[in-house]
């Protein structure tokens, strides 16, 4: 009940409103949503195909990930904003969406991945840093990467076909 007036004074606020009925807000949100997803996901690509040893095997894994590093915090700060915005405008038709709902796991679990890899395999990170052979847990915790971003684009994508079915 608490949470359903929270999504609900979210959704009427002014900037809820604004973004729901201005006929360019939504669009140019989404677009640039989708233009920092498309950094996040491409930058993470490159950085766990490096752990799966199936790219940029010359490169060390401290300079990939220096190089990319920062273009995927850009990305990703963008696309929570946006995101957060677009999510205002229809915040109790999103929360009861089970493709956000799906979405929101996926992007929390690659979230504990990430913090994983760098707790225990990072920290080793000197004595293969330049080796084509990376660690079983740098290679698990890039293909879990890959796995959990391509679904959080899936999913995403399926929100955008969905909404209308979960209008309350």
């Amino acid at each position: 009940m608490i949470l359903e007036s929270l999504w609900r004074s979210l959704e009427t606020s002014a900037v809820g409103e604004f973004v729901a009925t201005n006929s360019w807000a939504f669009p140019t949100l989404e677009t640039l949503h989708v233009i920092f997803l498309v950094t996040v996901v491409g930058t993470v690509a490159i950085m766990d195909l490096r752990l799966l040893g199936l790219a940029s095997n010359q490169t060390a894994v401290t300079e990939m990930s220096r190089d990319t590093l920062p273009w995927t915090w850009v990305g990703f700060v963008g696309a929570a904003i946006t995101g957060g915005l677009l999510f205002v405008s229809k915040s109790t038709t999103y929360v009861i969406n089970p493709y956000f709902q799906i979405k929101m796991i996926l992007l929390v679990l690659a979230g504990l991945n990430m913090a994983i890899f760098h707790v225990f395999t990072w920290r080793t990170v000197s004595t293969w840093d330049s080796e084509t052979a990376v660690p079983l847990g740098g290679k698990i915790a890039g293909l879990l990467s890959l796995i959990f971003w391509v679904l959080v684009v899936f999913f995403g994508r399926a929100i955008g076909f969905t909404l209308g079915m979960f209008y309350v």
